[in-house]
């Protein structure tokens, strides 16, 4: 056993850090959310993490994405946060894909090889091609839902799409998935009803407003969503159980 992962074997066992040390991990979004889910898993010992982020580093990243740096501005975000997974763990192999996941080029990337996919997309039309194909592909996917204009990470939760209320985003989502025969999916979201941010920077494209943004708030969520992969990946029934 590797000393790096000596205290996760404690709680797990050494047979889910190996299951985990062969597991590949896709994430979709490396964003505030996805980042620090990203450096879980790799924290964790997921043996092979597959990144896909079309985005570089802007300065309005610092305060919330752990791959933000001064000295990262301007990079490709799945670039830096893969160097960052190497020096965690040199073992893990990562795969950089940096394209925006669309209709358009969703075949290009066959997802039959994952154990497991992280849906960390902002835009609704990606989040619904990658979600339908993951489910025609039998791979199970966690899908994060809104964490902008957030204040109470404490309320973020994991379930069933069909037991959201309050998200607009997953209010989007379970229409749209209901058309489309999906069921079950299992999400992260929050009951916190939205906060309306002041107006600021231009919203990207697609989007009305830019949604506002804190630093403790995104992480948690991406960490909830790694707990998620690693639970289902090592087994929650073989969880040693203190006496």
């Amino acid at each position: 056993m590797r000393e790096e992962f000596s205290r996760a074997a404690l709680l797990l066992g050494e047979e889910a850090l190996q299951t985990l040390g062969k597991s590949h991990v896709a994430v979709f979004g490396v964003g505030g959310v996805g980042s620090f889910c990203c450096e879980a898993l790799a924290r964790a010992g997921i043996g092979s993490l597959s990144l896909f982020d079309s985005d570089t580093v802007a300065r309005s990243n610092i305060n919330r994405q752990i791959i933000a740096l001064q000295s990262t501005v301007g990079r490709l975000k799945t670039a830096v946060m893969a160097e960052r997974i190497s020096d965690i763990n040199p073992a893990a192999a990562v795969v950089s894909h940096p394209v925006f996941y669309t209709a358009e080029n969703a075949e290009d990337f066959p997802l039959e090889d994952y154990d497991f996919i992280v849906d960390a997309i902002d835009t609704v039309s990606s989040k619904l091609i990658l979600i339908e194909r993951a489910y025609a592909a039998g791979v199970p996917i966690v899908s994060s839902m809104g964490t902008g204009n957030k204040l109470d990470p404490s309320r973020f939760r994991i379930d069933a799409i069909e037991r959201t209320s309050v998200c607009p985003l997953a209010r989007v989502m379970r229409y749209e998935l209901k058309k489309r025969g999906i069921r079950g999916l299992r999400v992260l979201w929050s009951d916190e009803p939205p906060l309306v941010p002041a107006a600021g920077e231009p919203p990207a494209p697609g989007r009305r407003q830019t949604p506002g943004s804190l630093s403790f708030v995104p992480p948690v969520a991406g960490m909830l969503l790694a707990g998620e992969v690693v639970r289902s990946i090592a087994g929650a029934g073989k969880t040693i159980t203190a006496v």
